[in-house]
């Protein structure tokens, strides 16, 4: 036998037997692997973790917690198109091969091979479920190995179309999203039934690698994987050349990465209050059993609200001195690295709502260009705005306050344009309720919660002012007082002992006596003396306990004469649950805001009692109620808050202006018969506002703008006249005091005090 014949035999036989050996090896490693598997019986019933979800009565979505974000949708409803996309992009031939893609496989062993790396690769969409729910993401050929027998398991256990659903609800796809439910609301913020062909295929692109192709972080890679998922669908005849071009064309609008809940409806502050309630009741599963809660917000109400008071508050911030930039960054001179510092800069600083941020990148007289987050520059002029002219004029040492690197916040005028402003210090509150069913409809905490989560609506306890004058007066209602009293606007002192605090002198707010007048005049006109004088009628005491059946506490109106002027203790909610008892006509309806608890499959965990109609209790009587709102309808018409009727132009209004002492917190109380909403603007650590800011000027405003919305398809409502009224000298005396039992005046013949 030839040398190379006796050569080529021995290379064939030391290759059978390696082949067999391999063989063997392999079969060995699979029977011994092969019982170490993992039990997957619990796949025939799939329930991923689950986060907990905020939303609105009307189900808009307003807070999610959890350490996953996902929201589980059963395969029949996911859309045919985001299948298909899915499918060009990740295993054309799912549906046709036995889960392992051999061809596949063999391309990345021999590319792995050849680089002498461990890369990922040949992965079928069945083999993404079994390592993604079972295994490790170590690559090892051990791991790839497990990974295929984990794979025919699952084949043998699920449907093709249950694989294929855990998938969809189950693949990493980014900004902690799991499943493409979760990434729908996370980068674009609707559902998966309202994406279009060019927003699906961006979302099935972004499985192969999270991160390099995360639409927020890389945008333009992530584009560059969209054009060839459309490829891959027309390629596989998903859709037309015509769908393929249109999608590819399309701009895409993504929701702001800097975004907390959907349809910019900012319910923060409540989310959190149903987020503490919930993980005090079911603890453990509170963020991974997928439980729902429906508050009782309504969205448009609680974004006017939002709106409202961030317009309040700025409005309030441009009329202060210019503080300054918040920070100043270094701008290097290399063009990239200057575009990557600005772009962590924003980032860093995040928008708020409407305030964006944006960095100052030239400085010249008068003038400053900027760059915001999107790319879009800005010129600011001294001529824009007063801020822009303080930041821009020179100072002492001859350069403006701006310069490049300033890291500033800008904001959007009726037109559109971008001017400068600065973020609040001053911090404020809007509650509104349904004041038929305690239901609360909107309730903002501040300015912006990922600025402060201090929640001022229900945690600040402060000074009401004015604000409470109407439950003082609702208790001389009880002792003789009526509508037409005569009280002398003059000069009132009072000792220590009187006040339980320093001897006092009150004053009007404007330091003026308008002498004689009804107490309707002083309602309207907010007269201080004029409700010193009706609290000496009511008595201290009667009055704090007149004033718990609103909801107040005792404990924090002290039975003192400087209860007249608000110097208690009230949280926002307090107050709107107080006007609330005037608004229905007497009755304490505790405030709401859930409305119902339920898990994935609807089914409900938790509903407040429904309220009973025969349950609810009367506090103050009806005509107490009647007349009062007929008071502060004066006080909206023409008094403190008559820019409120000139504004909204309607006579179904009523509400109260309430300014502390020195300025420090502004009030405004009101409602309509449907709604009652509070107001009030304060420093975190109470201190001056400025001299003439008060609540007809700083939260007036925030109000009125909020029940524009409110109001807007509400119709004009009015009181009927209760029982045990009547009308004297063209105003509402009770039916016993008639025109003769009535008090006529107070203080008219001298200083009580005296």
């Amino acid at each position: 036998m030839p040398a190379w014949i006796w050569a080529l035999s021995w290379l064939g036989a030391s290759l059978g037997f390696a082949l067999v050996s391999g063989v063997l090896l392999l079969l060995i490693t699979l029977a011994a692997a092969y019982p170490k598997l993992p039990d997957i019986s619990a796949m025939t019933d799939y329930r991923p973790k689950q986060p907990l979800r905020i939303f609105t009565q009307d189900e808009v979505l307003i807070g999610e917690f959890g350490e996953e974000k996902r929201q589980f949708v059963p395969f029949a409803k996911i859309p045919k198109t985001m299948k298909q996309a899915v499918l060009a992009a990740e295993d054309a031939n799912f549906y046709e091969h036995g889960g392992v893609d051999y061809r596949g496989l063999l391309r990345s062993v021999v590319t792995n091979v050849l680089t002498a790396q461990k890369a990922q690769g040949g992965s079928t969409i069945s083999m993404q479920v079994a390592r993604n729910i079972y295994l490790s993401a170590e690559k090892t050929y051990t791991r790839k190995i497990y990974e295929i027998l984990l794979t025919y398991k699952l084949e043998h256990l699920l449907s093709k179309d249950q694989i294929l659903e855990v998938y969809l609800n189950q693949i990493f796809l980014g900004n902690r999203a799991f499943g493409f439910a979760a990434a729908s609301l996370t980068y674009f913020g609707k559902p998966l039934n309202k994406l279009t062909l060019a927003e699906t295929a961006m979302l099935a692109g972004i499985p192969k690698a999270p991160s390099a192709y995360n639409p927020f972080r890389n945008p333009k890679r992530a584009k560059a994987r969209q054009q060839y998922v459309i490829d891959r669908m027309l390629a596989n005849g998903f859709i037309t050349e015509k769908q393929a071009q249109e999608a590819k064309a399309q701009v895409l609008n993504f929701r702001s990465r800097n975004a907390r809940n959907t349809n910019n409806v900012h319910g923060e502050y409540v989310a959190e209050m149903a987020r503490l309630q919930v993980s005090e009741q079911f603890g453990d599963l509170t963020y991974t059993h997928g439980i729902n809660v429906y508050t009782t917000l309504i969205a448009k109400e609680q974004e006017a609200a939002h709106r409202a008071l961030q317009a309040g508050l700025l409005a309030y911030e441009s009329r202060q001195p210019y503080r300054g930039p918040e920070a100043v960054i270094a701008l290097p001179a290399d063009k990239d690295e200057r575009d990557q510092a600005i772009d962590e800069a924003l980032n860093d600083a995040m928008d708020h709502s409407e305030v964006l941020a944006g960095v100052v990148v030239s400085v010249g007289k008068g003038v400053a260009k900027a760059i915001t987050l999107d790319g879009e520059e800005v010129s600011l002029s001294a001529e824009d705005s007063p801020l822009a002219a303080q930041a821009l004029a020179p100072r002492k040492s001859g350069q403006p306050l701006l310069k490049p690197g300033a890291l500033v916040r800008l904001i959007p005028d009726a037109g559109n344009k971008l001017s400068l402003t600065q973020l609040p210090v001053v911090q404020g509150a809007v509650v509104g309720m349904n004041p038929r069913n305690g239901y609360v409809t909107a309730l903002v905490g501040g300015f912006d919660y990922s600025q402060n989560k201090f929640n001022n609506a229900t945690q600040a306890w402060r000074q009401p002012g004015s604000s409470f004058k109407p439950f003082v007066y609702s208790a001389a209602l009880e002792k003789g007082l009526t509508p037409a009293t005569v009280v002398n606007d003059a000069p009132i002192s009072f000792t220590a002992s009187q006040t339980g605090s320093d001897a006092w002198e009150p004053k009007n707010y404007d330091g003026t006596f308008d002498g004689p007048m009804t107490v309707r005049q002083a309602m309207a006109k907010s007269k201080n003396l004029v409700s010193v004088r009706v609290l000496q009628l009511a008595g201290p005491a009667f009055a704090q306990n007149w004033v718990s059946r609103f909801g107040f506490e005792p404990a924090k109106h002290p039975p003192y004469l400087t209860m007249a002027l608000g110097a208690g203790s009230v949280t926002p909610l307090q107050m709107a649950t107080g006007y609330a008892v005037f608004a229905n006509g007497g009755s304490l309806i505790p405030p709401r805001f859930i409305q119902k608890i339920s898990d994935t499959s609807g089914k409900v965990l938790y509903r407040p009692p429904v309220l009973d109609p025969d349950a609810i209790e009367q506090v103050i009587p009806y005509r107490n109620a009647f007349v009062i709102s007929s008071l502060l309808n004066e006080v909206t018409h023409t008094g403190t808050a008559a820019s409120a009727h000139r504004t909204l132009d309607r006579d179904d209004i009523y509400g109260k202006t309430g300014t502390t002492n020195d300025s420090v917190d502004a009030w405004f109380v009101g409602y309509h018969p449907n709604r009652v909403a509070a107001v009030w603007v304060g420093h975190s650590k109470p201190k001056n506002l400025g001299s003439r800011e008060t609540g007809g000027g700083l939260s007036l405003p925030i109000w009125t703008q909020y029940m524009q919305t409110v109001l807007r398809d509400q119709p004009v409502l009015g009181y009927a006249v209760p029982p045990g009224l009547q009308q004297v000298n063209g105003d509402w005396v009770y039916s016993e005091l008639g025109s003769k039992g009535s008090v006529k005046s107070l203080g008219l013949d001298s200083n009580p005090s005296r």
